[in-house]
This record gives structure tokens, C-alpha cells and sequence, in this order.
């Protein structure tokens, strides 16, 4: 699950004689109508959703213990390829009326619905989650991953079942102590050239009271603000991370997590983020957020 572009690089690495004939792979939601073939390993991946299951029927060579020929479908999901089972369609209703319980309860209101059209740029609901959890956790910043949020819309009525699906992640969250100079690093990592063209990398949600504006001819920074203030390079920051983004640190930042250790421990805050979510909007009603210039690029 590290992405097309990713899996046919991991293909070219591995021996042959490790005896690995597919890669089934995600993340990037690649569809494609065949396999790519690297290294003589059959490569692929399904899009993304319910819209379509993909199959293969292998033969496989019991001599040699190898493939020897194959078919791969991309079956869409629907009436004409996949018909309905009453026995099974029982079963899920059942379980479905439990679960229509729990989420199907409203848990707040927003004054209108609040969006995500990208996860390359602030957002209306990446800024309000990233405020939600710095506020509640005593922070200073939260970097809320904007792949975290799947879906573009949301409100004004919240269901419960519209949180789960908007954002699915229930992780821990990491607080560290980062200087000024150290996130100056990680975000232009984080906007680099790469990302900003639409490259499958991570991206973040600023939490308010942060405002950076980078120069994509320059690749600098011609403002980085903390409470209207210039981001100073010595100060401690407390700044919060999901496990994921935590767990993934250098890879995500290009700064070594024994370098921000050294600062001071890093410690979880809370171990659920989705279940912090619902408390503080099942208590907060007609929440509204805008655009406000918490990260441009020129």
C-alpha cells in the first residue's frame, strides 16, 4: 500500500529468486485496464471505492512453483456483473439496523457545509479539525494530515456515520517540541516541488494562528508567522502529529526524529483523534470556518 509508481520501483528491487509473481497494491487509487510488468512480476491496483473489484485467475505451474498464465478483470460493481444475494442481503441488514443506531445520531450543526476540494491546500474542514484538536490538546500547532480527510463535503448536518466517513482515523495523537528553524525545514519538504504538482505525497492542515506564505520561484518562505509574529528559530514549539505522521516522520519531513527527540520527548496526547472530534462537536454547535490565508503559495 505505497502507490503505483512506488510498487513498480519495489519490483525492480526484489530477487527473482524470492519467488514474488504479483503486487496488489493501493494508496495511490491507480486504475489501470492491465497489469504493468516488472521484473517479471505482475503489477496492480483497482482504482479506489466500491465501483469496481478486480480479479485474476491464475495458473500456476506446480513443477516449478511458479505462474504460468493469467487473466485480470476489472469487474464493475453493479446489478449486471454482480447479482444480489437474499440470503447475505439478510444478513447485512440485520447487522446494518445495529449500526444505524450508533450512527446515525446527529452530533452537531455547522452554520453551512464546510468543504476540502483538495488535499493540496487549506481547506474549510482541514482548518476546523486542525484547530479542534490544538485547541482541545493545549498546543501550538496541529499539522493535520489532509489525506486524513476523505471526503469534500461535510455538514451542515453532521451524522455521526458522516464524521466516520469523512475522517476514518481513530490514531493517537503525538505531541513533540519542534524549534522554529526545525519546522521551517519540515514545511518546505512538505512543499516541495514534488507536492505541489500534484505528486502523491503527504500534505497538512495548519491549525490557526500560523501563517506561512512560500514562493514556489524561490523556494522560500516570504512570511512564517506564529500569533502575528515572526516564527522564531530557537523557540519551542509544541506541535501535534497523528501516529501515521509521527511514525513516518523523516519520510514525511526530512528531519530525523532523534533530532526532534532531543528537544524533549515526544508523548501521546490523546490516543484516539476521530473520538476527540465527536466529543467537542457533539458539544459545539453552528461551528463555521473560511479560508484565512494559513498557508498560500505564490
Amino acid at each position: 500500500h505505497i502507490g503505483f509508481e512506488e510498487d513498480k520501483a519495489l519490483a525492480e528491487q526484489l530477487d527473482p529468486a524470492w519467488g514474488v509473481d504479483i503486487i496488489i497494491g493501493g494508496h495511490s487509487h491507480t486504475f489501470i485496464e492491465e497489469p504493468a510488468i516488472v521484473n517479471d512480476i505482475l503489477i496492480v491496483q483497482v482504482g479506489t471505492g466500491t465501483d469496481q473489484i478486480g480479479r485474476f485467475d491464475l495458473v500456476v505451474d506446480t513443477d516449478t512453483n511458479r505462474l504460468h498464465d493469467y487473466r485480470w478483470q476489472n469487474i464493475p460493481i453493479d446489478a449486471d456483473h454482480c447479482p444480489k444475494d437474499a440470503a447475505l442481503e439478510g444478513i447485512i441488514s440485520y447487522y446494518k439496523s445495529q449500526t444505524d443506531a450508533k450512527y446515525q445520531r446527529m452530533i452537531t450543526r455547522f452554520k453551512r457545509q464546510l468543504t476540502h476540494p483538495s488535499r493540496y491546500q487549506e481547506t474549510e474542514i482541514g482548518g476546523l479539525f486542525a484547530d479542534i484538536i490544538k485547541e482541545s490538546l493545549r498546543l501550538d500547532i496541529m499539522l493535520l494530515g489532509s489525506g486524513s480527510i476523505r471526503t469534500t463535503e461535510l455538514g451542515p448536518i453532521v451524522l455521526l456515520s458522516d464524521l466516520a466517513e469523512c475522517f476514518p482515523y481513530n490514531d493517537p495523537i503525538y505531541m513533540c517540541q519542534i524549534t522554529g528553524a526545525q519546522l521551517k525545514r519540515m514545511m518546505l519538504h512538505v512543499l516541495r516541488d514534488e507536492a505541489l504538482d500534484g505528486g502523491h505525497t503527504e500534505f497538512y492542515q495548519l491549525s490557526g494562528r500560523l501563517r506561512v506564505v512560500y514562493d514556489r520561484t524561490t523556494h522560500s518562505f516570504t512570511k512564517f508567522e506564529f500569533r502575528d509574529v515572526p516564527i522564531e528559530d530557537e523557540h519551542l514549539y509544541r506541535v501535534g502529529l497523528q501516529s501515521y505522521h509521527f511514525k513516518n516522520f523523516e519520510a514525511n519531513f526530512a528531519v530525523p526524529m532523534e533530532e526532534i527527540a532531543a528537544n524533549g520527548k515526544p508523548r501521546i496526547v490523546t490516543t484516539d483523534c476521530q473520538e476527540l472530534l465527536e466529543e467537542y462537536l457533539s458539544e459545539h454547535q453552528n461551528l463555521e470556518r473560511g479560508i484565512s490565508g494559513r498557508l498560500i503559495v505564490q
